[in-house]
């Protein structure tokens, strides 16, 4: 009988156009080595040009999908996304407290481009207070780092990242890895902060065009990397290169955003 690959547990959205969500972190979790195990918290009408609209699944049945596998199969590590209500995300925050030892990447999702019900100030509390205490990482981007970071509307656009990311540490968190993909610099600096301050920081060149799922790709390939016992701040470095290679070869099969291609590496020739 061959070794079992490492077994992490997903809770995601299904997004049909495969940029995002579940698809996103299957194929990349598969492209990486590991075995990924979905559990769906929410039905999304979407394409590559964005949401329109979003469905969450009872908390009853998110908790029963995670609850079944988590008797069966002993997992190397569980990533969190989109959650689809307080609801399911308390659940979650249930489960993963029973599996305190078991590695928890985070990639919460407050907004898409046309809709923000997950920006409001009862939802971030509420990551805040539930998620972020059993929480090994969490990737998010600059602005969304900001919001997490403050309930001061005023205050969000002026924050320094250091500061938000010094805040949500403070809440229970031990790493917080904030993207620069939406500041306005020339290139795209990431930077992984503990509670120690900033721990590493890599610079990419900036890309000109839009993606689809680039944030889902990296937090799925940090959760591969840890599940199959990678140090944090490596696995930190090897997703970035992981997914620069899946932007670099992204493609556009839709009217709208480019996809990451999660598996470049087995297209040979083409994936240049």
């Amino acid at each position: 009988m061959r070794p079992t690959p490492p077994l992490v547990l997903v809770f995601a959205a299904n997004d049909p156009s495969a940029g995002t969500g579940l698809a996103a972190d299957l194929t990349t979790l598969a492209s990486l080595g590991c075995h990924a195990l979905p559990v769906l918290t929410a039905l999304t009408v979407q394409d590559t040009a964005g949401l329109h609209e979003v469905q969450a699944i009872e908390a009853d049945w998110v908790d029963e999908q995670a609850r079944m596998v988590l008797e069966d199969m002993q997992i190397d590590a569980i990533k969190v996304g989109l959650t689809g209500s307080i609801e399911n995300l308390t659940v979650i925050a249930e489960i993963v407290a029973d599996y305190p030892d078991v590695p928890l990447i985070l990639d919460p999702v407050l907004e898409h481009s046309q809709r923000d019900d997950y920006s409001t100030d009862e939802f971030t509390a509420a990551i805040r207070d539930m998620l972020l205490p059993h929480t090994l990482i969490m990737v998010t981007n600059s602005r969304k780092a900001r919001r997490l970071g403050s309930d001061d509307a005023e205050e969000q656009d002026e924050l320094p990242l250091d500061a938000a990311a010094s805040r949500l540490i403070g809440c229970g968190c031990e790493y917080v890895l904030i993207t620069g993909a939406q500041e306005q610099t020339s290139k795209v600096s990431n930077t992984l902060y503990s509670a120690n301050g900033r721990v590493r920081s890599d610079s990419w060149d900036r890309l000109t065009g839009r993606y689809h799922g680039s944030g889902a790709t990296l937090s799925a390939a940090i959760a591969g990397a840890l599940a199959s016992g990678v140090e944090l701040p490596t696995a930190v470095r090897d997703a970035q290169e992981y997914v620069w290679q899946t932007l670099v070869n992204a493609y556009r099969p839709g009217m709208g955003q480019l996809l990451p291609d999660r598996m470049f590496w087995a297209r040979g020739d083409e994936a240049q």
